[in-house]
């Protein structure tokens, strides 16, 4: 029997294998059918038309490295009905995003949208994958399926710049499989090493000049839903009860973009459902960073948020407390001083 850790790195290699295989095959497919994201309005953030679909590659990263690890790995029997929760909503949002991102520029509209969204939801909490620490059971419920839905779209929204989303959901599938090592929760880490691998497999295309593709919604609603189940699917408080809210902190970053762009937009009296460049990443590109620098500087900013997130976990009350207070005085500083950078979205 090879050790945990073996099968851990075996699943993230096979992902990114699959996932870099398959890319240049469904970029092709992708301009074949149409699917090309163009550069259509003022609030569209690359200036050439892009294929869009490079969701189908992570997916198919993440879904066959899961079952080839399954055929050599003895699975529990709680742990294959919980894969099978997720891989029926995840399938779900895959093939939401996909009809979308085909009949774009228009796309399906959000009421639509969020009908699937919240049945994927529901889909888990079928399976038991849901939150546990709040009392009675309905508002659980109720609580689980906004969080499914609202980290979905969050990992949609932030999807404004070559590799952001990409890298926000690699390292946050990092980090809930570090905290989650220690725990029964088995499908837990190898679903996450899969995500980690099939997000870092498609990553070189969507940085790439000549072979450019887009993830797509196909790609950000799906791996939005396998963190949101993930978030849900372990043991957060075995040192202290604040712990529980450590995912927040894993998915700081998409989080955060969605608060901010919505009051921004609400402040101005426009629909938080609608468009603009108010996201932080265009924010930091108007005071001069470029986007490479934005995308490593959010992509470390999450590192340091997932290492904060395990401290969470391990540490008493009082410390957790002081990363919580910390973690949130940073962001309001940020906002604070992002928010005055005048940005046009007409």
């Amino acid at each position: 029997m090879y050790p945990a850790w073996v099968l851990y790195l075996v699943t993230a290699l096979s992902a990114f294998v699959t996932a870099f295989v398959l890319t240049p095959a469904i970029r092709n497919l992708a301009v074949r059918s149409g699917a090309i994201d163009a550069p259509s309005s003022a609030i569209k953030t690359h200036t050439a038309a892009t294929p869009l679909l490079g969701g189908l590659a992570v997916a198919a990263g993440f879904f066959a490295s899961l079952s080839a690890v399954r055929l050599f790995t003895a699975f529990p029997t709680g742990t294959l009905r919980s894969l099978r929760g997720f891989f029926t909503g995840a399938l779900i949002m895959l093939a939401l995003g996909l009809i979308d991102d085909i009949r774009k520029p228009g796309g399906l509209s959000v009421r639509t949208k969020f009908a699937f969204q919240i049945i994927a939801a529901l889909i888990l909490v079928h399976y038991d994958i849901r939150i546990h620490f709040i009392q009675p059971d309905y508002l659980a419920v109720i609580l689980s399926v906004i969080w499914v839905v609202g980290i979905s779209n969050a990992f949609n929204i932030i999807d404004i710049m070559d590799g952001l989303s990409s890298t926000q959901a690699a390292v946050a599938a990092l980090g809930f499989m570090l905290i989650a090592l220690p725990s029964e929760s088995f499908y837990v880490n190898f679903a996450a090493a899969a995500l980690l691998g099939a997000a870092a497999g498609f990553l070189p295309f969507n940085f790439s000049q000549k072979r450019k593709i887009f993830v797509g919604d196909c790609g950000s609603l799906f791996m939005g839903f396998v963190l949101a189940a993930l978030s849900m699917s372990t043991r957060y408080d075995l040192h202290n009860p604040l712990g529980v809210y450590a995912p927040l902190l894993i998915l700081a970053i998409p989080i955060y973009d969605t608060f901010f762009v919505s009051v921004l937009r609400l402040r101005r009296g426009a629909s938080p459902f609608m468009g603009s460049k108010d996201h932080y990443a265009l924010r930091l590109e108007r005071l001069g960073l470029s986007r490479r620098m934005i995308v490593a500087y959010s992509a470390l900013a999450a590192l340091a948020l997932m290492l904060c997130a395990f401290a969470v976990t391990q540490v008493a009350v009082a410390p957790a407390l002081c990363i919580y207070i910390s973690a949130a005085a940073a962001f309001f500083a940020v906002s604070a001083k992002i928010a005055k950078i005048e940005m046009h979205n007409d």
